[in-house]
C-alpha cells in the first residue's frame, strides 16, 4: 500500500532551534558499526562465491570494549588492549561445505582497522572474540523459500528524509574534512575520534568539536595549546565557506584547562577514546545518512551488519533515504519529504505493509498534481529492490 500525505508547517530549516550530531571515523560507536558492516559484506561475498546467493547472517551485535593506556608527552604505551566482541548469527555450513565464518570476521575487522586507523596495530592492539552462532530454524528457512526477493525477517519500521538542511550538511562535511587524508597529512597530531555537535539558533551556528591530539606529537602543555590555536583557525577557515549562516562559532576540546599538565588536555595514544575511556556498541552512532539529527524522526533499528537481502531493519532504513532523495531531485515543488516504510514478517520485502510519503510543498504547489509521480517513484523503487539488496551486499551504501 502506497500513501502520499501533504504535511503543513515549518520545515526543519525554518525552525528556530536545530541540533545535529555526528560521530566521526574513530569514535568507538562508528568503529563498531563500520566493522560489523564490513564483516557482513565479506560474508555476503563469500556466500555468493560459494553458493550463488546471500545466506542467513546478522552481524549486528558488536561491542568494542575499551582498553587501557599510559599517555605521556611525546610517547605512551598500551597496558591493556581493546577487545572486539563480534555477534550474532551466521551460516556456518551448507551440506558438507563449511564456511570459515570466524576467520572471515576477524580478517574483515583487521582490514577495516588497517585502512582507517593510522595508529592501531590490528594484530597487537585489539583482541577479537567471535560469538557468532547458527541462526534459528525458522529464520534460516527464509533463505530456502522460492522467489526472486526474500520475505521480511522482522516486522519493522524505518524512516528517511531529504533534503539535508544547511546545518546537517555543515556538520557532515566538517567531520569529513577533519578526517580527510589531506588534513591528517598536514596535521598528523590529530586523532580520528572526531565528534561534532552542531547547534543552530536562528541563523547562528555553534559547533562543539572533540578531537584528540596524538601524544607522540605533543612535546608539552604549551605545545598542545599552540597546536590547538592553529587547528581552531583551520576549522574557522573551513567553516567560512558556509555563507548561509549569520555567523559560526567553533568550540574545540572544551574540557581542556591550562595549568593541569597532561591531566587537563585531550591526548590520545591511538586516535580513539576506545583505547581507555569509552567503549563502543552497534546502533548507538549515526543513522544511515551519517547524522544524528534531533529535529528529525528516527528509527531504532541498527542497520550495520544486518542481512542485506532479508533484514528490513537495514534494507528499509537505507532505501527510505534513497527514495526520499530520488523523489526530491526529480519532482519539482517539494520543500521536504519523509518516506516511511513498514514491513510485516513473512511478507516479501517488495510489498511493505505501508509505504508512506509525507511531503512539505513549496508555495503554490498542489499535492494532487504530484502525488501520482511520487507513487510511481516509490513503486519503481520497490520493483527494483532485488538489485538494491545486491548493492547493499557489496557495501555500496554507507550505514553510518
Amino acid at each position: 500500500m502506497i500513501e502520499v500525505e501533504h504535511l503543513k508547517g515549518l520545515s526543519v530549516a525554518e525552525q528556530k532551534v536545530e541540533i545535529v550530531e555526528r560521530k566521526g571515523l574513530g569514535h568507538p560507536d562508528y568503529i563498531c558499526d563500520s566493522i560489523m558492516e564490513a564483516i557482513s559484506v565479506a560474508l555476503s561475498g563469500e556466500y555468493i562465491k560459494e553458493f550463488g546467493t546471500v545466506l542467513h547472517h546478522n552481524i549486528d551485535k558488536g561491542f568494542l570494549v575499551a582498553g587501557q593506556v599510559e599517555k605521556m608527552f611525546g610517547r605512551g604505551s598500551i597496558t591493556k588492549p581493546m577487545e572486539l566482541i563480534i555477534g550474532d548469527r551466521a551460516t556456518f555450513e551448507v551440506g558438507e561445505k563449511k564456511i570459515p565464518v570466524g576467520d572471515i570476521a576477524i580478517e574483515a575487522s583487521k582490514r577495516w582497522i588497517r585502512e582507517n586507523m593510522r595508529f592501531i596495530d590490528p594484530s597487537q592492539d585489539i583482541y577479537y572474540r567471535v560469538v557468532l552462532a547458527p541462526g534459528s530454524v525458522e529464520l534460516t528457512d527464509i533463505f530456502l523459500r522460492p522467489g526472486e526477493v526474500r520475505v521480511a525477517n522482522d516486522t519493522s519500521a524505518a524512516v528517511g528524509y531529504y533534503p539535508l538542511t544547511s546545518t546537517e550538511k555543515a556538520v557532515l562535511e566538517f567531520e569529513k574534512f577533519l578526517n580527510a587524508k589531506d588534513f591528517k597529512e598536514r596535521y598528523p597530531e590529530t586523532g580520528e575520534d572526531v565528534k561534532i555537535m552542531g547547534l543552530r539558533m536562528g541563523s547562528k551556528l555553534d559547533m562543539t568539536v572533540a578531537m584528540p591530539m596524538i601524544s607522540r606529537f605533543i612535546l608539552n602543555e604549551d605545545d598542545y595549546f599552540e597546536k590547538k590555536v592553529r587547528l581552531e583557525e583551520e576549522m574557522q577557515d573551513f567553516l567560512a565557506r558556509f555563507k548561509e549562516f549569520g555567523g559560526i562559532d567553533v568550540n574545540y576540546n572544551t574540557l581542556d584547562e591550562r595549568g593541569r599538565g597532561i591531566n587537563g588536555i585531550y591526548l590520545s595514544l591511538l586516535g580513539t577514546s576506545a583505547e581507555d575511556a569509552d567503549s563502543g556498541q552497534v546502533g548507538r552512532g549515526n543513522r544511515v545518512n551519517g547524522l544524528i539529527s534531533m529535529n528529525r524522526p528516527m528509527g531504532t533499528e541498527a542497520a550495520a551488519g544486518k542481512n542485506p537481502v532479508s533484514h528490513v531493519g537495514k534494507i528499509y532504513n537505507i532505501l527510505s533515504h534513497k527514495v526520499a532523495k530520488d523523489i526530491y531531485e526529480n519532482i519539482k515543488g517539494i520543500k521536504e519529504i519523509y518516506i516511511l516504510l513498514l514491513s510485516r514478517i513473512g511478507t516479501p520485502i517488495d510489498r511493505p505493509q505501508v509505504a508512506s510519503a509525507q511531503v512539505l510543498l513549496n508555495e503554490g504547489v498542489s499535492i494532487e498534481k504530484i502525488s501520482k509521480q511520487i507513487e510511481d517513484h516509490m513503486e519503481d523503487a520497490l520493483t527494483k529492490i532485488g538489485d538494491f539488496c545486491m548493492d547493499l551486499s557489496k557495501g555500496k551504501y554507507p550505514v553510518c
